[in-house]
């Protein structure tokens, strides 16, 4: 079993909302287990692979991310003031115009529709990101200088 099937075998036992799945071969076993709070993994290594590593230096943080982003939904459904601000493109997000200019917003700031909350870099253009709303920006869920997907939640701003 290679690394990319791991990582599927992963998002697929977080998606079927699973306790735990083991998987042995003759090479190598395999263990990992999900609560509600925090996902785990706990493979039993019996090869030259250090599976466990792996899995944990390329995995927690999108886990962490997806919980995140999974508990932001289920808040945004039950509050409708709140709405998530995602990005229209693949590119890299930068909350600032240049290193050393201010950021754009921050939590707790005010916005209006139409103010410039971030720009997001895709094939050399910098293309700013406008609010659709007026509101308070109560979270930025994107780090400076990350790359970003089409559709990826950046920010959490609540209507005004």
């Amino acid at each position: 079993m290679d690394l990319k099937e791991i990582q599927n075998l992963i998002k697929f036992v977080a998606k079927a909302k699973v306790n735990e799945v083991k998987i042995e071969r003759k090479d190598f076993k395999i263990t990992i287990k999900s609560d509600s709070v925090t996902k785990a993994i706990q493979p039993i290594e019996t090869s030259q692979i250090n599976i466990q590593e792996q899995i944990q230096s390329e995995q927690a943080d999108s886990i962490n991310q997806n919980v995140l982003e999974d508990q932001l939904e289920e808040k945004t459904e039950l509050d409708e003031n709140l709405i998530t601000i995602k990005s229209p493109m693949i590119g890299t997000f930068y909350r600032k115009p240049s290193s050393d200019k201010d950021l754009f917003v921050e939590v707790g700031d005010m916005i209006n529709e139409g103010d410039v909350l971030c720009v997001i870099e895709a094939m050399k253009l910098f293309n700013e990101i406008e609010s659709d709303i007026s509101g308070k920006v109560l979270k930025v869920l994107v780090d400076d200088a990350s790359p970003v997907e089409f559709e990826q939640p950046l920010f959490v701003i609540e209507k005004s």
